[in-house]
């Protein structure tokens, strides 16, 4: 069955109204199969092993067996006779004929009337075409008669297609020949290369028809080998297509150019490598091209919006997110309707919903589904999932991929690690421009993402329409159909008294997720099938509500987000299912003593959690947050950590330790011993990351020269913002892998950076002191720090200067200087080439304004020097 919807997913925009039915209802018993048998697993395995002691238990559990045997004998044959009756409709109907057989009509290209697009009617496009015109016509001597490809990448909608025609036009007289050329999702190869040698060569050529790939490339690449031309290949969707295109393009010295576009960051880069800095990302309209654009579209004119409409427009426009595509279907609708605030408002409301059977709209619909379209069927699913979470929601990549992995989406082969697939799949998503990146680190990893409302609707049309989820409380209420939930989203932020329908079946949902708080929430007793429990920022939540969750046996992924919740049942260790316990978010401190028997728990978010005393036991664990070490805590639980081998990988941590212990415990010695024992255990296997926080009263000195042998897979070192160590742990310098440090030490020295500037894979550095003990300037010169990317310096007392020499952290993006203003630091800004962002605070307690003023102004100065011209923040206390 799983094949057979595999393939259907490939024709999905192809299929007709009854197959899609037929599928549905393949799809509806596929999962009825699943939960048979997960139940038929849990009733038999958990009887089975029972505690069997005595013959009235043996008889009893035995009787038990047999009952449940007989139960689940009749779910399967109800469930063949359905199999039966689908496998009789398939025949009947051919479907599978119906289904598979080739296409025998082609559609007209959604995007062809971008190329006729008249530039008068054409809003923000004179900037990104300036810069796209410089891009491709700058260099001098040599390098600008080498041929030159720049790639412009971005999604669906943004104006791609217009933005290169555009340029195409206003550069076409400057190049001996021309072509400009769409390949689409499966280009025909051989029709484009005609298509290009008829462009270039402005003529006709006898029985082209019949020429093959070879024959029509090498009469491009002849006529092209002495010819200035430009050549735009527009909506590349594979490698494999613009590598034999390219084929044809001879890479002469004429100073020919390139222009290529894609919805697929990877394919850009690749088009124009190795040059990656010839790639031009296009952005969103401004707020004040969106509402000119708009005006324009509607009223024929640059005007604003009539009085009474402006607040209603300003509404709109936030749903367009400055895509003109999506500015232009909506004005395409409005400019059919009555211009009263009554009307505008009914359209707001319904973008998303009935909007949909609007003609314009579903032209957009169309365009948007190219790029959902091009998705291998894995990737769908999880884009697909994404339609769970409301509105402009920030999602983390990590909860995100343990809801994949939760709800069975990512396979894995050869024991690879299923997060690290899901986080492939997540960046995927990103590289393709379904998804939008919110939160990147310093290292390029995007942390959370959103989903633009116009794919969000999208993916919630195609939702409904597979039941692959239900949504209640959102503007989605109305469109609900009678059956079987599988994976319920309650919007109770949206509408706070919605209620689930009579006839929606929640009894085998998969999926409950819960956003806000409301008296109508379902009862976990009637959702035993659940594998994904997620409810956050219910704050009325009473305790009682999770009193059933032991009924929860196929549970998987399990995150609280509620201020209310203190503690969980005593019962949770039943849930043997369990992967991830999330908890971050409540004020449970303690969990149940049950939590160790969770064998297969792999990741465990509580804030402050006092250890349990058997921790060791949670062999599967990668994941911990915040433990905190005071008098209260067991001596052997540490001891225990060092039994928590998988720990490694994970969002920026992997153990968090808060230590509240004071020199003076009559224990302190013993907690010292078993914390480093552990420390040492873990740092010889996988431990990969590592933040410890502490006050002014409790000292880490213990782990300035007591790690032993050192961890040397450790990527990341954190520390609390309050203790300071005297000096660089002497382990520090080894750790060629150290990739994240961000550590406090009082004071700093030259030999300070000295050793940090020496760590091969640097990438991200934190560097806090109270003071500076040298009189004399700390430096950094050429030879240190040679990948950093981000580094912040907080030196709030008076110190005697930190200066960059020329060709210092050559890769620097982004520095924060943290300062008081009559210290006299003295900083050399303008020898950071790379850098594109610079943070500057100062304190300035014990100076004028004046002083402070011409401090502001002096760094305005040199930064505006800078090649890159970075950001400039000052923040002032």
């Amino acid at each position: 069955m799983n094949a057979l919807l595999q393939r259907l997913a490939e024709v999905d925009s192809d299929l007709d109204v009854q197959t899609k039915e037929w599928r549905r209802q393949v799809q509806e018993m596929s999962y009825d199969i699943e939960d048979c048998i997960d139940d038929f697993m849990h009733r038999i395995g958990h009887n089975g092993m029972a505690d069997s002691a005595g013959l009235v238990n043996k008889v009893v559990q035995q009787l038990k067996s047999l009952r449940v045997r007989h139960q689940i004998a009749s779910q399967i044959q109800d469930l063949k006779a359905r199999v039966e009756d689908a496998s009789k409709r398939r025949m009947r109907y051919k479907l599978d004929e119906r289904a598979f057989q080739s296409r025998t009509t082609i559609s007209i290209d959604p995007r062809l009337p971008s190329l006729y697009a008249e530039p008068e009617g054409l809003v923000g496009i004179d900037k990104p075409r300036d810069d796209l015109v410089r891009l491709l016509m700058q260099g001098e001597g040599a390098s600008a008669q080498q041929l030159k490809v720049v790639s412009v990448v971005g999604p669906g909608g943004l104006g791609k297609t217009t933005l290169v025609n555009e340029v195409y036009r206003r550069l076409e007289s400057q190049f001996q020949c021309r072509a400009f050329v769409s390949l689409s999702q499966q280009p025909d190869v051989k029709k484009i290369l005609r298509n290009i040698l008829c462009q270039v060569s402005q003529q006709e050529h006898d029985n082209m028809e019949i020429w093959d790939e070879e024959k029509i490339i090498n009469a491009i690449r002849d006529f092209l080998q002495r010819k200035r031309y430009l050549i735009v290949i527009d909506d590349i969707w594979s490698n494999q297509a613009w590598r034999t295109v390219k084929c044809a393009l001879y890479a002469n010295d004429c100073g020919s150019r390139i222009m290529t576009t894609t919805r697929i960051v990877s394919i850009a880069k690749s088009c124009c490598s190795p040059h990656h800095d010839l790639v031009y990302e296009i952005t969103p309209l401004s707020a004040d091209n969106a509402k000119q654009l708009l005006v324009k579209r509607i009223f024929g004119s640059e005007d604003t919006f009539p009085p009474h409409l402006e607040e209603i427009s300003f509404k709109i426009l936030e749903k367009c997110k400055g895509v003109p595509l999506a500015i232009v279907t909506i004005a395409s609708v409005l400019a059919n309707k009555a211009n009263t605030k009554e009307e505008w408002d009914s359209i707001h409301s319904s973008i998303g919903s009935t909007l949909e059977k609007d003609p314009d709209v579903e032209e957009m619909r169309r365009i948007l589904s190219l790029s959902y379209d091009d998705l291998p069927q894995h990737l769908k699913t999880c884009l697909l999932y994404l339609s769970i979470f409301p509105e402009d929601y920030e999602i983390d990549r990590d909860q995100v991929v343990r809801r994949w992995i939760a709800e069975g989406f990512i396979n894995t082969e050869d024991g690879q690690d299923l997060e690290e697939i899901g986080k492939r799949h997540f960046n995927d998503l990103i590289n393709r421009s379904m998804i939008q990146p919110v939160k990147i680190q310093y290292d390029g990893r995007v942390d959370s993402c959103r989903v633009h409302d116009m794919i969000l609707d999208l993916l919630i049309s195609k939702s409904i329409e597979e039941n692959f989820a239900t949504f209640i409380g959102g503007k989605n209420q109305k469109r609900l159909l009678h059956g079987k939930a599988r994976r319920l989203s309650l919007n109770y932020y949206f509408h706070e008294h919605a209620m689930i329908p009579s006839t929606t079946i929640i009894s085998q949902c998969r999926s409950l997720s819960i956003f806000g708080y409301s008296e109508h929430m379902p009862s976990l007793s009637n959702c035993r099938a659940l594998r994904v429990l997620d409810i956050e920022n219910g704050e009325e939540m009473e305790q009682n509500y999770f009193d059933h969750i032991r009924m929860l046996l196929q549970l998987k992924y399990l995150r609280l987000n509620l201020r209310s919740i203190t503690s969980l049942p005593e019962q949770l260790g039943e849930l043997q299912n369990l992967r991830t316990l999330d908890l971050g978010g409540t004020k449970i401190k303690k969990l149940p003593k049950s939590i160790v028997q969770l064998q297969n728990l792999t990741c465990l978010r509580v804030n402050n959690l006092e250890l349990p005393e058997e921790i060791g036991n949670l062999h599967a664990l990668q994941e911990q947050c915040v433990i905190k070490i005071n008098q209260n805590s067991s001596v052997s639980s540490l001891l225990g950590l060092g039994s928590l081998t998988k720990l490694r990988t994970c969002h920026t941590r992997t153990l968090w330790l808060r230590w509240c212990l004071v020199n003076t415990h009559p224990d302190s010695k013993a907690f010292v011993d078993n914390l480093l024992s552990s420390l040492r255990k873990l740092g010889r296997v996988n431990l990969r990351h590592l933040y410890i926080q502490s006050y002014y009263s409790y000292s880490i000195d213990f782990l300035l020269d007591s790690w032993f042998p050192t961890p040397h897979l450790l990527q990341t070192f954190g520390m609390g913002m309050e203790y300071h160590f005297p000096r660089i742990p002497f382990w520090i310098a080894s750790l060629d892998n150290l990739t994240c440090l961000d550590i406090n030490v009082d004071p700093v020295e030259q030999k300070t950076l000295d050793v940090l500037g020496n760590l091969p894979s640097l990438l991200y550095l934190w560097l806090t002191s109270k003071a500076t003990a040298l009189k004399e300037r700390l430096i950094i010169s050429s030879s240190m720090f040679i990948r950093l990317k981000e580094f912040n310096f907080t030196c709030w007392s008076s110190g005697v200067g930190l200066i960059f020499e020329a060709g210092a952290m050559i890769k620097l993006e982004k520095l924060g200087i943290y300062f008081d203003a009559g210290a006299g630091l003295y900083f050399g800004f303008q020898h950071l080439s790379s850098l594109k962002h610079l943070v500057a605070e100062i304190i300035c307690s014990s100076v004028t304004v004046q002083e402070v003023q011409a401090l502001e102004e002096a760094i305005r100065s040199v930064v505006d020097l800078l090649p890159n011209h970075p950001t400039l923040e000052v923040r002032i206390w």
